[in-house]
């Protein structure tokens, strides 16, 4: 395996795994970063945070898959899947910190494909159906802004693997923000029509930021960030802080996450082990 590997630090006794299909070139965000868990961080908790940041981005980029060959224009489908392709790499770097401090040693194949939806935490928004164009860019804006957010705070983590995972983050969830920020304005700000649909989306996807305050409180900086865009647009901002629309952290998500899973998961489940 070459040092230019992305996951090489934290999947190294992995190397001979040829599951996952990746490019090369990249630069290592763990490069020289140690993977002992520091003293004073709670093993449990950490994992907690990895595995429910891996499974919101491992679904969303699921999610935006689902536009290849749906979207609009050729340039859209290639900037979502190259999003989808982002958070699918924050995705593999969580699960594989899960399995070092966890205690059950499982790679990132264990987390994605062998858990039922019930054993998933991710956030009810990223596992709704992708419905119109303005409605993924509404989720994806209120997703952006909001993991956005949170990952700038743990890129100061006291666990120097969960800092570095973050750091990179920042840079792609920025890019993902303003990419759907400029759908919102360009949508909100066009045609009746598009107007009306960008509204509604919004109202759909702003019902569950009661849910990701809950689950990270970033609440004044994610509704200034979403003010300033809507504003823009010509749109209001409904208010969804107080939404009931579901708890994935804990485990209870709407019908949507299961035939999810089922697509995503299929094929590795009719041939455990298989290797290309």
């Amino acid at each position: 395996m070459s040092d230019d590997h992305v996951y090489m630090t934290l999947a190294e006794e992995h190397q001979d795994d040829t599951r996952w299909a990746y490019g090369t070139g990249f630069e290592d965000p763990l490069h020289g970063v140690s993977t002992a868990v520091p003293d004073g961080v709670d093993r449990t908790e950490l994992a907690a945070l990895c595995l429910a940041l891996g499974d919101d981005a491992l679904v969303m980029a699921q999610r935006l898959a689902e536009w290849t060959t749906r979207a609009p224009e050729l340039e859209e489908e290639v900037a979502l899947a190259n999003i989808g392709l982002d958070l699918l790499g924050q995705a593999r770097l969580l699960y594989a910190r899960c399995g070092q401090v966890d205690g059950t040693g499982r790679d990132e194949d264990a987390y994605a494909y062998f858990r039922d939806a019930g054993d998933f935490r991710n956030v009810t928004l990223a596992e709704l159906p992708n419905g119109d164009f303005a409605f993924t860019m509404a989720r994806l804006l209120v997703f952006a802004t909001w993991r956005l957010a949170h990952f700038e705070r743990l890129a100061a983590s006291a666990d120097p693997v969960l800092a570095a995972v973050a750091a990179k983050g920042v840079k792609e969830l920025a890019y993902h923000r303003q990419y759907a920020a400029e759908w919102v304005v360009r949508l909100g700000d066009g045609t009746a029509e598009s107007h009306r649909r960008m509204r509604t989306g919004l109202a759909g996807a702003a019902v569950h930021l009661g849910e990701l305050f809950a689950a990270h409180d970033a609440r004044n900086e994610v509704l200034a960030v979403l003010r300033h865009v809507t504003e823009a647009a010509g749109l209001p901002l409904p208010d969804g802080t107080a939404g009931t629309a579901g708890s994935g952290r804990d485990g209870d998500h709407t019908e949507h996450l299961a035939p999810l899973l089922a697509e995503l998961q299929s094929v590795a489940r009719a041939h455990p082990e298989a290797t290309w």
